[in-house]
């Protein structure tokens, strides 16, 4: 939604304050009274004055009119503050306004505010490394709305913007939830230089760096989206994201790096099946080593795919891995894994029944395994370790 529209929205809820207003100036047992208004109207102004002193001119009513508020109908200040503000809306305004929203906990002012300060930093790179700089001066929460403002702009894609967002994301004296934001503000990138993606990866083996190194798993990962939905290009992001998955001590970032490649829709060629079945074979973690069966699940050769997963099944020892490798081996080859199915619901006496309902479903024609999954009835019961 622009912000014009909600400005437009607003300005209908303006009016119908202003209505119930009215309706309560002739029908309120006030109407023909010199008392004051309800103590909720007082208290709404009072707060709403507190946001019209940072971004407007200050209250409307002076202290002589104020006396006499009955008999008109009162406008809240801060409408006429925002107005003014979007009339003539700065850099620096814009800074106090979000700040002011924060403190007042107002989440539809502190969206509406951040996508107006996107607007007016624009394609403007020493717009946009001023407010970065605020941000890393502020501290959080104004500095994740002040870089949030900047991930949807113009600028961000100029290399002195990007590069000084990686800088403060990578920068280990800053505050985590500094460099967390910086690090999300680059995924709107179209491209990743080799130079780039590397410190990113470094940031992504930091074990120190907890949720720094996810964020920057997953910028990987979204730009790898970007560049692959452009150009058909994913190489260099998926050998990084692999050696991530492989090697992070982090078990959460070894598994967003297996997980990433399958918001793209990037197949898994085979120069990745090895380093997945490795994996598969030997992660310390149930989950990850489930992602890894399910990124097998994917690749363009299901012969290769099927060496791995029934490779893996016998050495592990986890029910829910082994129907992972089950029902992934099926992704990958469809019926052509039914000769595997039958070996391996041997090797696990508990997944016989499976084995069984996928030679029914084959045999009644079913091939898209959309289709077969839908016409599989449920029997291994797998909950994530942490339920």
């Amino acid at each position: 939604m622009t912000w014009r529209n909600k400005k437009a929205l607003w300005a209908m809820g303006l009016g119908s304050v202003l209505l119930g207003l009215l309706w309560l100036r002739l029908h309120g047992p006030w109407r023909n009274s010199s008392a004051p208004l309800p103590q909720s109207h007082e208290s709404a102004s009072a707060q709403l004055n507190g946001l019209s002193g940072s971004v407007g001119s200050g209250p409307l009513v002076s202290s002589e009119a104020s006396a006499e508020a009955v008999e008109k109908l009162p406008i809240p200040p801060c409408w006429e503050g925002l107005f003014a503000l979007d009339e003539h809306p700065s850099l620096l305004s814009l800074r106090d306004a979000l700040r002011a929203a924060i403190a007042g906990e107002d989440p539809l002012l502190i969206d509406y505010l951040q996508e107006r300060l996107a607007e007016v930093i624009g394609g403007d790179p020493a717009s946009a490394l001023a407010v970065v700089g605020w941000a890393t001066e502020s501290g959080p929460p104004l500095s994740n709305h002040l870089l949030a403002a900047v991930k949807h702009t113009a600028a961000v894609q100029q290399k002195a913007v990007a590069d000084k967002l990686l800088a403060l994301g990578a920068d280990g004296k800053q505050g985590l939830d500094v460099r967390r934001a910086a690090l999300d503000a680059l995924e709107t990138q179209r491209t990743l230089s080799p130079d780039a993606l590397g410190q990113l990866k470094s940031v992504a083996m930091d074990q120190h760096a907890d949720e720094v190194a996810w964020m920057a798993t997953r910028t990987i990962g979204k730009v790898m989206t970007e560049e692959f939905g452009r150009s058909g290009a994913a190489d260099s992001y998926m050998k990084e994201l692999l050696d991530i998955g492989q090697h992070s001590a982090d078990t959460a970032v070894r598994s967003l790096a297996l997980e990433m490649p399958s918001y793209g829709n990037i197949p898994v060629d085979k120069s990745a099946l090895s380093q997945l079945g490795q994996v598969l074979a030997r992660d310390s973690d149930r989950a990850v080593r489930e992602m890894a069966a399910f990124r097998l699940g994917l690749s363009r050769d299901p012969g290769e795919a099927l060496s791995h997963l029934g490779g893996a099944f016998a050495g592990e020892r986890d029910l829910c891995v082994r129907w992972a490798i089950f029902r992934f081996a099926v992704r990958a080859a469809g019926a052509q894994a039914l000769p595997l199915l039958d070996k391996l619901s041997k090797i696990e006496p508990r997944l016989r029944p499976d084995y069984e309902d996928f030679v029914a479903i084959y045999a009644r024609g079913t091939v898209d395994f959309a289709r077969v999954w839908l016409e599989k009835p449920e029997r291994i019961q797998c909950l994530d370790e942490g339920e």
